[in-house]
């Protein structure tokens, strides 16, 4: 079957064909590249060429290949009121704030924006004729001779109502929409401000004679205001498409997060390897990874060694070594060799998948600093419109003549500066940034009340295993008796790589590192809390404890002294017996993560108490505390013991953290003040936090404070400057320097001011975007 190629016209099998990506001139009947895409056949030069123009087909099809809308089904919702939930876009019927993909998507073409960017263009060009006309007679000192008979007057008032009614149409539907909840809002005073300068303008140019002789001048004209209203109209649509621009930055690092992920994998098959979109794949699915290529989706090693960049889930910039069964994460970067992996989870199932979609629930959610500016709001709308009428009623009882007009710019300056959507988007703002701030970092916030609440927390209770440590045992230490340490090694890893305990898989793991030679094991047999033994080259192997020694009557006395010092640090010491007599005895221990100790000096340096919560023995428990900074140490502890010590902490007054990655820490999670998992962690845990680390050591805490302390900085500042903003400029625009100075305020100037308040707001809370986490 042929198909046609829209790049080129030809048909497949036809002469020649031009690559779309480099331009070159190829025959598809020779060339082995080809792609359909959109029910049409491209034919590409080389490899490389197919595999740039898969990932994105409309950066080389430009104009022919149409915008991608968003899936049928896309939720929507609004930045400053959350509940609000719809399919499809459209405005919020509480505050009139265009609604928003509730989850971000690479796909989102920002139409908004552009539609935006759009009518404000059309609006400029209508406008400046307008206050074109409006100044000309103050800045030339001579009036038109007859604006209602001229040229120019009629042009002013014909391109002014074309900017109100036609530019200003979307406020007036969002002021009227807000009447019928009765949730007046910033399109409630706008429609009304613009629409009353607007209307008075048009009746005083058709027919002053119904104004009072006081307001006609000696010509019998009214001034009018079309410049005002106009300008109005123009610069709120400025605010508006600035302020989309500003929110959808917010977005940013989620966006970028999902932007890790290739747009297609290289999946091997019976037919060999293959690149495929990244929807293709399957559970079960072989993929290639090579060298700086980006790991599509979750899944296994099964070929291959390398090191993988992690830092995007992490933050840690050193890439860890990734072997045969270890597992790999969508979005990580290979670095150096090529690896084969089983794919786990696809699409939504994926943890960079899970990452965004709690980081976008984290953004919509509420804060509790968020109740001050509704409490506000509630009353905001009312209170500014009583404030505008009883200016105009002051200006026309009090003011000079003319009071009609004087009343009227009053009225009209109220209402326009007044900004409930500085205040609304105070809170938010800083919550959406923040959470994507903290992904970046590899914090997850479950909602914006742990982000809140964090940064109160006074004390600390944390689980040793898996939390301070790396939650595997490692080998530290070997005391060897008449035996070469290489030796020792490979005897020990040949009995215990039969073993699936985690001291055996401790000790294979030392003898891999050290590129010792494994030997094969015969007659393997374990005793359960014991040890093992076998056969190894000839000599009877047994690796055991004392007790599995004592079975065997083989004298560890020689190795007393070791043991006891090792205990004391919170090692594990095995025996190794080689044809009856000791031949080593070797310490392992759960080691410190190398970011615990700096981590817990920080934490205590900013007063915070430090409290280890383990079911690990107290002997085990002491010898790791002895060295840490730490105030009190509970061992020996169930998870119900956990639970009951964290809520007896709260019933003493403390702010309580618990940080712990097991599912015998979900209790205390659920029931600390602030829940932190550990990302290494089960998934009860982490599902029973309200923070999670994907890191999953307390450095992490430490990053996700820091944010804290600096969102809830950010949100006081954005409210300082919302609560600021109306209290001084609602009092101006009412003309309460009148009296001292003879100023008063311009509507224009009242718009400008109105649409600025709201892009500092954003402007101010996408500083956090830098803020150290």
């Amino acid at each position: 079957m042929s198909h046609a190629c829209c790049s080129h016209g030809a048909a497949h099998g036809s002469a020649t064909a031009t690559d779309p990506v480099c331009g070159m001139a190829v025959d598809p009947a020779k060339t082995p590249h080809h792609f359909t895409h959109d029910d049409h056949a491209y034919h590409f030069c080389g490899a490389r060429c197919r595999e740039r123009f898969i990932a994105d087909p409309r950066a080389f099809l430009g104009p022919k290949t149409p915008e991608v809308p968003a899936p049928a089904g896309t939720v929507y919702t609004c930045p400053m009121h959350p509940e609000v939930r719809q399919e499809g876009p459209g405005a919020c019927p509480l505050c009139g704030m265009a609604l928003e993909p509730a989850m971000p998507s690479l796909d989102d073409d920002d139409g908004e924006s552009r539609s935006a960017a759009r009518r404000l263009g059309v609006l400029v060009a209508l406008t400046l004729p307008v206050f074109a006309v409006a100044m000309v007679p103050h800045l030339s000192g001579h009036a038109w001779a007859s604006p209602w008979d001229t040229l120019a007057g009629w042009g002013d008032a014909v391109l002014a109502s074309i900017v109100v009614l036609w530019g200003g149409a979307p406020f007036f539907v969002r002021g009227w929409r807000s009447l019928r909840p009765w949730s007046p809002n910033m399109y409630t005073l706008i429609a009304l401000g613009t629409g009353v300068a607007w209307l008075y303008s048009l009746v005083a140019f058709i027919w002053p004679s119904v104004f009072p002789a006081t307001m006609r001048d000696p010509h019998g004209r009214v001034d009018v205001y079309f410049e005002s209203a106009a300008v109005i109209v123009t610069l709120v649509t400025l605010g508006d498409a600035l302020e989309s621009r500003a929110r959808r930055r917010t977005g940013a690092a989620l966006r970028g997060l999902l932007g890790l992920v290739p747009k297609t994998a290289r999946r091997i098959d019976g037919d060999g390897e293959h690149d495929v979109p990244l929807g293709d794949l399957r559970v079960g699915d072989r993929v290639r990874v090579r060298p700086g290529e980006q790991v599509p989706v979750d899944g296994t090693v099964v070929e291959g060694e390398s090191h993988v960049d992690e830092s995007m889930l992490t933050g840690e910039p050193m890439p860890v070594a990734r072997r045969v069964n270890d597992r790999l994460t969508g979005g990580t970067q290979n670095r150096h060799g090529a690896l084969t992996m089983r794919v786990d989870h696809v699409g939504g199932e994926t943890v960079l998948s899970r990452i965004v979609a709690m980081v976008a629930d984290a953004q919509r959610s509420r804060a509790p600093l968020q109740r001050v500016a509704d409490r506000v709001a509630a009353w905001f709308v009312p209170a500014v419109v009583a404030i505008a009428i009883l200016a105009f009623v002051a200006w026309w009882a009090l003011g000079p003549e003319p009071r009609l007009a004087h009343a009227l710019v009053a009225a009209v300056s109220v209402l326009i500066i007044a900004c409930p959507c500085a205040l609304g988007l105070a809170t938010p703002m800083s919550i959406m940034v923040a959470s994507g701030r903290g992904a970046q970092a590899g914090v997850l916030f479950r909602d914006a009340a742990a982000i809140e609440r964090l940064r109160e927390v006074d004390t600390l209770v944390f689980d040793k295993t898996g939390t301070l440590t790396e939650g595997r045992p490692t080998l530290v230490e070997v005391r060897l008796f008449g035996c070469a340490r290489a030796e020792a090694l490979a005897l020990a890893a040949a009995v215990e790589r039969s073993s699936e305990h985690p001291l055996a898989e401790a000790i294979v793991g030392a003898a891999a590192e050290e590129g010792v030679s494994i030997p094969v094991v015969s007659g393997f047999e374990a005793s359960v809390g014991r040890g093992v033994g076998g056969r190894v080259e000839g000599h009877d192997v047994v690796l055991g404890n004392a007790r599995r020694m004592a079975d065997d009557r083989v004298d560890v006395g020689g190795a007393h002294d070791f043991a006891d010092v090792a205990r004391t640090k919170g090692a594990t010491v095995v025996y190794l017996a080689v044809d009856g007599r000791l031949a080593a005895a070797f310490a392992l221990a759960d080691a410190l993560k190398s970011s615990t100790r700096p981590a817990l000096r920080a934490l205590r340096e900013a007063g915070v108490r430090l409290v280890m919560l383990t079911g690990d023995s107290e002997a085990t428990a002491k010898a790791v505390a002895a060295s840490l900074p730490i105030d009190d140490v509970h061992a020996g502890a169930s998870p119900q013991d956990k639970a009951r010590l964290v809520r007896a902490l709260k019933a003493g007054g403390a702010r309580v953290a618990m940080a712990g990655d097991g599912i015998n820490d979900a209790p205390a999670l659920a029931a600390a003040d602030v829940g932190i998992g550990m990302g290494n962690g089960s998934d009860i845990a982490i599902e029973s936090a309200s923070v999670t680390l994907l890191k999953g050591d307390l450095a992490g805490i430490v990053r996700a404070r820091a944010l804290s302390e600096a969102t809830v900085r950010n949100i006081r500042q954005n409210l300082f400057f919302a609560f600021a903003y109306n209290a001084v400029g609602v009092p101006l625009a009412a003309g309460a320097l009148y009296p001292l100075w003879g100023v008063t305020l311009s509507p224009m100037v009242a718009a400008l001011a109105m649409s600025l308040s709201s892009v500092s707001v954003v402007g101010n809370a996408l500083r956090l975007r830098a803020a150290s986490a």
